[in-house]
């Protein structure tokens, strides 16, 4: 459970189950199906600086995030130890490891505190038992994790298309500037 019966307790459920219906996360879901879910979260502090995710990395242990307070980078690795690139800046409301609670796969970005951190995470143990005892609230949050994944694809899909559109461009300006330098060559 996320945290005992007392007041503070209440008023930190009930701004994560806010949050977890605002436009940045789950907006699918009722508010009180989101007061449902909190129910089977907990909560976590993360100092500034940790990575808390790692590309690449995954355990029995994943997790969905909730931010509650403060900020988080994503980055995605490149080729080379130094070489990564922040692909985003997230804070309240932005859900993290939705992917590797459902499909149990490595986590697909790294995660990095950029201010302390308060989230609600939803182990997988939590998740099953959310199943378990609440079907019909956890179809629910399984549809709206679902519909934000593929809203994310088609987004990811839409800037594929775009990269690929400006290679060819630059392609066919490398070609062009090839075929000129040729030419100037071959005059010489």
């Amino acid at each position: 459970m996320f945290f005992g019966k007392s007041v503070r307790s209440e008023a930190v459920q009930d701004k994560a189950a806010t949050l977890l219906v605002t436009q940045g996360a789950l907006v699918e879901l009722s508010l009180s199906d989101a007061r449902t879910v909190v129910r089977y979260m907990r909560p976590r502090r993360i100092p500034a600086g940790a990575v808390f995710i790692r590309q690449g990395e995954g355990d029995v242990d994943d997790a969905m995030l909730l931010i509650l307070e403060g900020e988080a980078t994503v980055e995605q690795e490149g080729m080379g130890a130094d070489d990564s690139l922040i692909v985003s800046v997230i804070g309240p409301g932005s859900l993290l490891g939705e992917m590797a609670i459902l499909d149990g796969e490595p986590r697909s970005a790294t995660c990095i505190a950029a201010t302390d951190l308060a989230v609600a995470e939803l182990p997988r143990d939590g998740l099953r038992k959310l199943i378990k005892e609440e079907p019909e609230v956890s179809s629910r949050l399984l549809l709206a994790v679902s519909k934000r994944m593929s809203e994310r694809l088609r987004e990811t899909n839409r800037k594929l298309k775009s990269f690929a559109q400006l290679s060819r461009a630059l392609q066919q300006e490398l070609d062009a500037t090839h075929s000129v330098n040729r030419k100037l060559l071959d005059a010489e």
